[in-house]
């Protein structure tokens, strides 16, 4: 894995997590606004909505580097859009770098032609 891609993954996996708490406050906020007087919902809605929108972004552009299969890149863009899917993506993410790694390191010490 190249240094692109590496920081393509990574700059995902920043932001998965704070777009799904994110989301995770937006829906309280909205539970709030309507069984009491606190009204979070426009502050909370466009801050989940900027991370929702890098996300997108950063997905993207880690589709395109790694060159996912449509299979992989459909499941993190669902993971997007559901509530606690961020947390689900930085985990895969987190996994994925790990195994570049290792590989990586392999391939250097010439114990795999991968």
């Amino acid at each position: 894995m190249d240094l692109k891609t590496a920081t393509a993954l990574r700059r995902l996996r920043l932001v998965s997590a704070p777009e799904a708490i994110s989301f995770l406050l937006l829906l309280v906020c909205s539970v709030l606004k309507r069984t009491t007087d606190f009204n979070a919902v426009p502050a909370m809605g466009m801050i989940h909505g900027v991370l929702f929108i890098l996300y997108v972004i950063f997905w993207a552009d880690a589709w395109n580097r790694a060159k996912w299969p449509l299979k992989t890149a459909a499941l993190y863009f669902v993971l997007s859009v559901l509530p606690t899917g961020g947390f689900f993506a930085d985990r895969k993410l987190r996994r994925e770098a790990e195994n570049a790694v290792i590989a990586s390191r392999a391939r250097k010490e010439g114990i795999v032609n991968a």
